[in-house]
């Protein structure tokens, strides 16, 4: 009796989930790269690539996570960034006997293979796990050995923007600082960590070669022309040569299976 309950509960931990909700970008894209896209059920806002996945139903609504809506889709297994989940949720679902897995994004490179091992192990793929993190490392010291480089390390400045009324600028320890460093360039910003607010005076004082935004952003604020004419920005390198990156968010901080094409996108406008 005891072989056979050790038998069930092995077969129950190595079973592959059938209906998935995934509940970040990065997830949701590396799911889908380990084969697992038709697995998955319901998606959070960030989940945007491929199209495949953002045709799928949405379980958020402005970053703010619903369990009811989560649970409308009978998943049995979700995949959830490590805190974005609310502790009474968390034991409400595994209550009801679903598989909960917190996944932990640390940006750096060996972080973005960690990543991918982690969800591969979550799905029970971890062999096809491995073979994906040590293709992507490949793919990834590839797009090092490539970057260009300009006489002068290249000052960027992040500025994440829904309207005027809301900017914030990346400062260290972000997933854009890393980003920025991994293309070969230099945060503006080494005054702070993490995010805060944008203010002209921080603008003129880190003097960036260029200012590197979301898409989104650069459309919320009217363009880039309306960009180059907010206060400050003409007394800046950036604005003197009308430098305005503007990028995939959902590329840029992905740190997942496609951190070798963000390295080399970025790498490309910078220099």
């Amino acid at each position: 009796m005891t072989a056979i309950f050790l038998f069930v509960v092995a077969a129950n931990a190595i079973a592959q989930p059938k209906r998935i909700v995934s509940l970040g970008g990065a997830i949701s894209e590396t799911v889908n790269a380990l084969g697992l896209g038709k697995h998955i059920v319901a998606v959070d806002v960030t989940s945007v690539y491929p199209e495949l996945i953002n045709q799928l139903p949405k379980v958020s609504r402005n970053r703010a996570l619903s369990a009811e809506s989560i649970l409308s889709f009978h998943p049995d297994l979700i995949l959830v960034p490590e805190g974005d989940l609310l502790k009474a949720h968390l034991s409400q679902f595994k209550s009801m006997g679903i598989r909960v897995v917190q996944v932990r994004q640390e940006y750096s490179v060996s972080g973005a293979l960690k990543f991918i091992r982690q969800i591969a192990a979550a799905v029970s793929m971890p062999e096809q796990g491995e073979i994906m993190a040590r293709n992507t490392e490949l793919q990834i010291k590839k797009a090092q050995s490539e970057l260009k480089k300009g006489p002068q390390l290249q000052k960027v400045l992040f500025i994440y923007a829904r309207g005027v009324g809301t900017m914030n600028v990346a400062g260290k320890g972000s997933s854009i600082d890393a980003i920025i460093q991994l293309a070969g360039g230099k945060n503006a910003i080494q005054e702070f960590n993490e995010f805060k607010p944008y203010t002209t005076e921080a603008l003129i004082k880190s003097n960036p070669d260029a200012i590197l935004m979301f898409n989104f952003g650069v459309s919320s604020l009217g363009g880039k022309e309306a960009i180059l004419k907010m206060p400050g920005v003409k007394y800046t390198n950036a604005g003197k040569n009308k430098k305005i990156i503007e990028m995939d968010g959902s590329l840029l901080i992905n740190f997942s299976t496609r951190l070798a094409d963000a390295i080399r996108a970025l790498n490309a406008r910078i220099y």
